[in-house]
Formats: structure tokens, C-alpha cells, sequence
């Protein structure tokens, strides 16, 4: 079942990925470049070298899920990391999926308990 929402935490790979690696190949690059555990329930972005495929590894009850998206035309465009760990926050990942590029925003301040 489909349960990506706010609520997760989202991290963007940050070099480039093969994108022959499914399930295994992934959780490895997970283990060892970024030091997590695939299965905490966080979501892992990985984009291709010419950003025109992405795939998001997400542990779900009882097993993995990978989505998998590939454009025809145009490119991903990730938003930059401002040394978070690699986190980029739900509205970043949605805008980089529909390709929606902001030149200038500024984040109004939020109460967060």
C-alpha cells in the first residue's frame, strides 16, 4: 500500500546511483556509505547520473517497497543539501518529483513542539 506522507523522514543520496541495484543493492549503499538502517522506517532517495530516473526505498510492515519513477523528457532537479545528514523535508521531495523548480523562497518561521 502507498504511505509516503510528511511524516517520514526523507534522505537524498548524494552521488549518483546505478539503477540496475533493486532492493539489496540499495540497502548495502545505505549500510555502508551512509551508516542507517534501511529498515528504520526512513525514506532513502537515489537518483542516476543524468538525474532522469529516481527511486525511493522505504521500509514498510513486514517488508521493503521501492518506487521507481523515469522521465521522458527533462530531469530531476534535487534541492541543495544545507548539511543536514543528506534529510530533505517532504515539500522539497514532492516539487522535485512534479519538476517544479523555486528560484527564490524564504520559509516563514513555524511553531514545532
Amino acid at each position: 500500500m502507498l504511505s509516503l506522507s510528511s511524516s517520514h523522514t526523507y534522505y537524498l543520496y548524494a552521488a549518483a546511483v546505478d539503477m540496475r541495484k533493486s532492493f539489496d543493492g540499495l540497502c548495502g549503499l545505505i549500510r555502508n556509505q551512509t551508516v542507517k538502517n534501511p529498515a528504520s522506517g526512513e525514506v532513502f532517495v537515489f537518483l542516476n547520473r543524468s538525474r532522469n530516473l529516481i527511486k525511493l526505498l522505504h521500509w514498510e510492515h513486514g517488508g521493503f517497497v521501492l518506487y521507481y519513477k523515469r522521465l521522458e523528457q527533462g530531469t530531476f532537479t534535487p534541492p541543495a543539501l544545507s548539511g543536514t545528514g543528506g534529510s530533505i523535508r517532504w515539500p522539497e521531495l514532492v516539487l522535485m518529483i512534479e519538476g517544479i523548480q523555486v528560484e527564490k523562497s524564504r520559509q516563514k518561521l513555524r511553531y514545532q513542539p
